[in-house]
């Protein structure tokens, strides 16, 4: 499993309402779904790093 790191991440409180709601609606953390959009779309523009 990857190491992860933090970070502060400054977003438009609108934008991470929207994504809260998403995440419930998913069942996931906010985290979990921040992590979750990055990773689909770094998977969709064939962004992810090597393994």
């Amino acid at each position: 499993m990857s190491k992860k790191k933090g970070f502060a991440l400054r977003i438009n409180e609108d934008m991470l309402k929207a994504i809260e709601k998403w995440a419930s609606d998913e069942f996931r953390s906010t985290n979990g779904q921040i992590e979750w959009i990055l990773k689909e779309y770094l998977k969709k523009h064939n962004r992810l790093p090597k393994k």
